[in-house]
């Protein structure tokens, strides 16, 4: 069998060049982004370079050249589906955004509509929401079965949903301690309270 017969350096240059127009077509339709395109060119055109003595004379290379842009694009979008996107700008706003004034108030409203839970239902909900445990671990702090548990929480969801929704509190302080100390605190030392 002989070796295929390849383009000479001059012949191979001069169809790739041609190839170009088509190949920004293609890349811009895989991508949507102009500039992202004209990067899958770029790298297609030194790959190809790079792979010429491999190309067949009389075969196509715009859809030799195609494969290799496919197959760049969609092995950069596997690679940046591990990574994400940085924009400098967009990063410097979030740093140096103020903290809304508002968000010590929903904890506060968060930590007293807690208060409002009978005991066991309050204990189930830090436990497996602000504590991290699994059913099966609050059951065992709590010492109940793993489908009370489960219904302590779920009750205790749906209620504290309503109590916030409606902002229906009682007393700022009602025997289950007060809200002197920050509302983070409270909670945070609920669940050590109540984990081992």
């Amino acid at each position: 069998m002989s070796k295929p017969e390849a383009l000479s350096p001059s012949q191979f240059k001069q169809q790739l060049t041609e190839a170009i127009p088509h190949l920004r077509a293609f890349g811009r339709s895989l991508s949507g982004d102009r500039d992202v395109a004209d990067d899958l060119v770029q790298d297609t055109l030194l790959k190809a370079w790079a792979a010429r003595d491999r190309f067949i004379a009389g075969t196509s290379m715009r859809a030799w050249t195609f494969v290799i842009l496919r197959n760049t694009f969609f092995s950069s979008m596997r690679r940046k589906k591990f990574t994400a996107n940085y924009d400098e700008l967009v990063a410097e706003r979030i740093l140096s955004a103020p903290a809304p004034q508002q968000e010590p108030l929903h904890l506060a409203d968060l930590q007293r509509g807690l208060m409002e839970l009978s005991d066991d239902q309050r204990e189930a909900i830090i436990l497996v929401g602000a504590g991290g445990y699994s059913y099966e671990e609050a059951a065992d702090i709590a010492n109940c079965a793993v489908g009370t548990m489960k219904s302590r929480v779920s009750r205790a969801r749906k209620t504290l949903e309503s109590i916030l929704e409606e902002g229906r509190f009682t007393s700022a302080s009602d025997g289950h301690g007060s809200l002197t100390t920050t509302a983070l605190e409270n909670i945070i030392g609920a669940v050590e309270k109540i984990a081992p």
